[in-house]
């Protein structure tokens, strides 16, 4: 008995088995901790985060476009119909946290590594960190405030209430801040999509620019646009981004990766799940149909409205900015070889409202070769990289930041707006600085519908900027003037998504939810 004793005693109930992996051993090789970075990336590709064709979707919920089978809910919320119940509420919900999840469990882990270098472990913290924050980020944004979990996932998590948002934007900023000293400002070859220094200070900025709009700071404080316009310029005087000369081709495959980019999803067209949906989208079933609210929103080449603009009785299209014919395939154009008509025709099966959206496709007026057709069969196959973040988006930021914060100059408008409408190839009278604030602001805010047109960031403009429940109402229309269906924006209720009820089925202490929800 005595001996049988010793035996249990010395028995080692720790013993990691050697044919297979552990939580712990897992960790050990730098292969297996690179897969394991890899899955912190991949809620990115979601649809319902940027994969598929979501960022063509939250255009729909804007007078820019129209989706005419409600694609994860998203028409719902342009009429104002949507629930607690919401498809893209639920999933969007869902990817984050699992995206923060994968982050976590790394974080607490990657230490663990056998055979990675001190300076590897530190760069794969800094990318871990920046992802857990582009996912607290979006959480931020879209539904106020969320748990805040740092740690490996585990289930008692579940019982954890919403952060005070205060709490998690500092968490957020934090957590970028230290990201971007742990990131090389540049990478390539095989590292190409992986987030660097000035990824991580972009998104700070654009964190800090929404806190500092009208949703978030309502009395105007311009310390907010300060911090903001720090975080921009911080990557302005990198010196490693620039605008891309030719706005119309930044958009093609031929030009990936190009010094504008700042952070963008690597895609390609085979093997399945690893492109997005564009091509499908856009150039065969319109459901991310652009409106004529948006023709009409455009400016005139001389960076003014139609009604106040020298071209004012210009027929046609021609003499707009001309960003629109870059983004936009219009009745009487041609694209894909054929002209564009209302009517279905072999090569436009689906058209909606007359319009195409050709941004982020493979396709241009030339005939598609039949490679290029059958593309428009494939979901989630499109080749070309979706940017994230781009430099324009930094330095209309950092316009913004510096005109809300009274230190906006010729030279930083020159720096700034300038230089993206000099891309864009607007008229000279456009390029003039106004000086007057409320001019730079009206400026800048058509800029960044007109630059960013078709890459899903009006929406949030809109709601940052309180602008959302004048600007989403009323009826939207066809190029003919046919009705399609009517906007509402809920100013009470809408600025804020709704915290999903099944999460809140999953995790009562989410509640209570957003006002009137």
């Amino acid at each position: 008995m005595l001996l049988l004793g010793a035996m249990a005693s010395s028995c080692n109930l720790d013993y990691e088995p050697t044919t297979q992996y552990s939580a712990s051993t897992f960790w050990f090789s730098s292969k297996n901790t690179e897969g394991g970075l890899v899955g912190c990336y991949t809620p990115l590709i979601s649809g319902y985060l940027y994969g598929q064709s979501a960022i063509a979707f939250e255009e729909c919920v804007t007078p820019n476009a129209y989706n005419y089978y409600n694609s994860n809910g998203w028409n719902d919320i342009a009429k104002g119909t949507h629930t607690k119940d919401s498809d893209i509420a639920n999933g969007r919900w869902t990817q984050c946290y699992i995206g923060i999840g994968r982050c976590n469990n790394l974080l607490d882990n990657v230490d663990r590594s056998k055979d990675m270098t001190a300076a590897e472990i530190a760069r794969t913290k800094g990318e871990a960190k920046f992802l857990r924050a582009w996912y607290y980020s979006i959480l931020s944004t879209y539904y106020y405030s969320a748990p805040l979990i740092t740690a490996t996932p585990d289930i008692a998590q579940i019982d954890e209430p919403r952060a005070d948002r205060a709490e998690l934007v500092d968490f957020i900023v934090n957590e970028l801040t230290e990201a971007a000293t742990l990131l090389p400002k540049t990478v390539g070859g095989s590292e190409l999509g992986r987030a660097t220094k000035g990824a991580a200070l972009a998104l700070k900025a654009r964190v800090l620019l929404f806190e500092a709009s009208p949703l978030c700071n309502p009395s105007g404080a311009v310390e907010p646009y300060r911090k903001a316009a720090a975080a921009a310029k911080e990557v302005m005087d990198l010196g490693v981004y620039s605008l891309f000369p030719d706005y119309a081709s930044l958009f093609k495959e031929a030009n990936e990766n190009s010094a504008e980019c700042i952070f963008d999803l690597q895609c390609i067209s085979n093997p399945v799940n690893c492109g997005h949906s564009l091509d499908m989208v856009h150039a065969k079933d319109d459901s991310a149909a652009p409106l004529q609210e948006l023709a009409d929103g455009m400016y005139m080449r001389d960076g003014k409205p139609r009604s106040a603009s020298r071209y004012s009785n210009a027929a046609g299209f021609d003499k707009m900015d001309p960003r629109f014919a870059a983004c936009v395939a219009y009745p009487g154009s041609t694209w894909m070889g054929r002209e564009v008509k209302m009517e279905s025709n072999a090569c436009f099966t689906n058209i909606q409202t007359g319009y195409l959206f050709k941004k982020y496709t493979i396709y241009s007026e030339a005939a598609p070769t039949t490679a290029q057709l059958d593309m428009r069969s494939k979901a989630q196959c499109s080749p070309t990289n979706l940017m994230l973040i781009r430099y324009a988006d930094v330095l209309l930021m950092y316009a913004e930041a510096m005109n809300e914060a009274g230190e906006m100059s010729l030279e930083v408008w020159n720096a700034t707006v300038r230089a993206v409408r000099a891309r864009a190839k607007l008229d000279d009278e456009a390029l003039v600085y106004p000086s007057d604030k409320k001019a730079v602001r009206e400026a800048i805010r058509y800029e960044r519908r007109a630059e960013f047109l078709g890459e899903g960031t009006w929406y949030n403009d809109l709601r940052r900027n309180k602008l959302a429940e004048t600007v989403c109402q009323g009826p939207v229309h066809r190029y003919d003037g046919v009705e399609l269906n009517v906007r509402n924006f809920n100013a009470a209720r809408d600025y804020w998504w709704p915290v999903p009820a099944k999460q809140v089925e999953l995790a009562p202490n989410l509640e209570p939810n957003n006002p009137n929800w």
